[in-house]
Order: structure tokens, then C-alpha cells, then sequence
């Protein structure tokens, strides 16, 4: 970990509610014999631009477990922050909030969530430097999305002309459509605190690779993550952890 001078700290977050409609005890889900959630510490563990690894959760189960990886989890999410309808930027500011009155200051944070398990090597420092080191208050991960989307059922709306479908060669760069893969968001603590929003002000897509993409939101995502994260695991020698 890289202890810089205040003005270069930068605050590495995951939020890690113990709470899950779609997957009961999510973040702790067995993936190839680790918790879901390691996968995401021990990524930002890595990194030489986070200063700090901090988990917020509300859950005593997750906080041991963080704890026994190397991630610091200096209490417990208060309950009105953590509900079904409690926003994530009400996690990190409160996380920024904890860490001010104990005299630490960050220059920015970075969110991680801990249902994007698949992260190549510097991916985490190449999105922070994207942002801080060109000028932007915050960034988001995408990859590009192929998929043809189309909206409301009922009243259907392309985003394409369906009458001169295009071959996917010819879309131009401007008309390509991206994704947020839900992986890395690196937000500059001013811009979080005067506009509430992890993505504000001059805002940075940062593209990633298609295999960090996936993201954990239903039992049939996380098989499709064991299955990746076996399959890559001995033709891919880049991932984080």
C-alpha cells in the first residue's frame, strides 16, 4: 500500500450489505473456494495508488472476513444506510465522514463492488490514473456493448434503424453504445460531496476488458462467474488475484 502525502490519498471502498433478494448471503458466496467478496479485497490490495481498503458493511459476519483478508473495517454500518433504498453514495460518504474525524483525509475514492469478482492486473491503477492524472472528477468503467437494445415493450423503441440494420463493422465510433460493467467508479472527494453522485462533472469512461465485464446480481451470474474465473484461471495468467 502506498501511504503518500494527504493531498495524494486515495480511499479504495467496497460496500458489502449482508443483506441479498437475488443470491441469500451474496458477498460471502463460495467462488472457486474463496468469498465473493475476497476476490474484491484482495484486488484492491494489490493496487500501489489506494492508500487505504475499506469495507462498509452492516453485517458482522463480512467484517470478520474483510478483517481476516487485510481490508479495514472500522465499524459497522449504521442501519438507516442500509436498507434496500439506501444509495451506495450514502455509503462512501458516510466511509469518507468516519475516516475525516479520525483525521484522514482522501483526494478521491474509489468503488469498488464486490460483484465484479474479475479484474485483470492494474486495471484499478490505470482507472485512477484515467481520471486523476488527466483532469477528471470522476470515471466509470464500460465495456462496449453489441447487443441491438431496444426499450419499452409496448411501445417498442430502437436504438438503431431497424429497417437498414447495420453490419456491427460499420458503426461508427461516435454510435458505439457502452455499459457500465458495475466494477470501478473513481469519483474525486470534492465532486462526491457537493453533488451527492459518484458520477458528476467532467466524467471519464474507461474502457475495459470484456472478461471483467461480468457482474453478480442472480444465481445463474454467479455460476457464470465460477465457470469464467475457472476457465481463465489457466488460460489468463492476468488477473489481479
Amino acid at each position: 500500500m502506498n501511504f503518500a502525502n494527504s493531498e495524494n490519498r486515495i480511499l479504495g471502498f467496497i460496500p458489502a450489505r449482508g443483506g441479498s433478494k437475488g443470491i441469500p448471503n451474496k458477498n460471502v458466496a463460495d467462488v472457486c473456494g474463496k468469498p465473493l467478496i475476497a476476490w474484491s479485497i484482495e484486488s484492491a490490495l494489490t493496487s500501489d495508488r489506494l492508500t487505504n481498503v475499506l469495507v462498509s458493511t452492516d453485517d458482522q459476519t463480512i467484517a470478520e472476513i474483510a478483517k481476516q483478508i487485510g481490508a479495514s473495517v472500522p465499524f459497522l454500518r449504521p442501519e438507516d444506510l442500509s436498507g434496500d433504498t439506501s444509495s451506495t453514495e450514502s455509503a462512501m460518504l458516510h466511509a469518507l465522514e468516519f475516516e475525516a474525524s479520525q483525521g484522514r483525509d482522501y483526494v478521491a475514492i474509489v468503488l469498488l463492488q464486490p460483484t465484479s469478482p474479475l479484474r485483470l492486473k492494474g486495471t484499478i491503477d490505470s482507472a485512477i490514473s484515467a481520471c486523476l492524472d488527466n483532469g477528471y472528477d470522476s470515471l466509470v468503467g464500460v465495456c462496449e456493448d453489441h447487443g441491438f437494445t431496444w426499450r419499452d415493450t409496448i411501445n417498442p423503441v430502437s436504438d438503431y434503424d431497424p429497417v437498414n440494420r447495420p453490419r456491427r463493422q460499420d458503426i461508427l465510433l461516435k454510435q458505439k453504445r457502452y455499459k457500465e460493467t458495475g466494477s470501478i467508479y473513481v469519483t474525486k472527494t470534492s465532486t462526491l460531496i457537493e453533488t451527492g453522485s459518484r458520477l458528476a462533472g467532467r466524467i471519464k469512461l474507461f474502457e475495459m476488458n470484456q472478461i471483467e465485464s461480468h457482474e453478480i446480481d442472480t444465481s445463474v451470474d454467479l455460476a457464470i462467474a465460477i465457470a469464467m474465473r475457472q476457465h481463465y484461471h489457466s488460460n489468463v495468467t492476468e488477473f489481479e488475484t
